[in-house]
């Protein structure tokens, strides 16, 4: 193969993180994660940027934290210390020809750390209740793996095909919605929206993440991002600001495009957005 033959195929992600306050609430208990690594090491990565995937794997997530005084940000660094401890190994598990999969790979980081926030609502006053949605993208050269639980969510957004959720909203409303019963205008404005069926630690004595791969394309899109963001905008608008933004928010990057619309229908929430475009 030669040289113009191989960065031709190189495989390369772009994107683009904002996340928000809102308009209401004093602190942000959502947050997001990039970052890339290989077998030696975890590197953190900014809200913004690009690069190409020669060797390396890469992780985009979002958190919506919830309960507890500080729950978005214990949330938060349970979430990343899990991270960077497990994955990096399973480049090592990869080299001996011992790869158990991604997808038992992401289910055993949800149950550590799901089992961490837990007991250290079990163990501190100030953490009884807390708990945390997590939807998060691991990213390899041909193949998106995901793990999630909660009502955050990941699209998808193919080159070619259609603007589609791939996560499932686990919420009582969410299974509504899902069996044709409300429709998604309905789903977004009732009051019970936003109690969960899963989510890591809070009450959840069964933990039951939503496990899956996408293989992609040179030129697909994912979005990631909190129900804050959801609340406020329909999915059909997601697709819109991303693709075909009106002249106003064009100049903007596709995140910022979404938390900005979005707080100004509703900013009843902190608002997080993540996007991805494979190159």
């Amino acid at each position: 193969m030669s040289e113009n033959d191989s960065q031709s195929n190189e495989i390369s992600v772009g994107w683009n993180g904002l996340t928000d306050v809102g308009r209401f609430r004093t602190n942000n208990e959502d947050a997001f994660l990039a970052l890339n690594f290989d077998a030696q090491e975890v590197r953190y990565l900014g809200k913004d940027g690009s690069a190409s995937m020669d060797g390396d794997d890469f992780i985009f997530a979002v958190s919506d934290g919830m309960g507890g005084a500080n729950a978005g940000e214990f949330a938060s660094k349970i979430a990343v210390d899990k991270i960077t401890e497990l994955l990096p190994k399973t480049f090592h598990l990869g080299a001996m020809g011992l790869d158990r999969g991604c997808g038992q790979i992401l289910s055993e980081l949800f149950s550590r750390i799901h089992k961490e926030m837990v007991q250290m609502g079990t163990y501190y006053e100030e953490c009884r209740g807390m708990g945390a949605t997590l939807s998060l993208c691991w990213l390899t050269p041909s193949v998106m793996h995901f793990g999630h639980v909660g009502d955050s969510r990941i699209y998808y957004l193919p080159k070619e095909g259609e603007f589609t959720q791939i996560t499932e909203d686990h919420t009582h409303v969410g299974y509504l919605f899902r069996q044709g019963k409300i429709t998604e205008y309905e789903a977004r404005t009732r009051r019970d929206r936003n109690i969960l069926d899963q989510a890591l630690g809070g009450n959840v004595q069964r933990l039951d993440p939503q496990i899956g791969s996408v293989v992609y394309s040179p030129g697909d899109r994912f979005v990631l991002c909190t129900d804050g963001v959801t609340d406020g905008i329909s999915s059909r608008r997601i697709h819109s600001l991303v693709d075909f933004p009106p002249a106003r928010l064009a100049p903007l990057n596709p995140a910022e495009r979404l938390v900005i619309d979005a707080k100004q229908e509703s900013g009843r929430d902190n608002l997080t957005a993540l996007v991805l475009e494979l190159g």
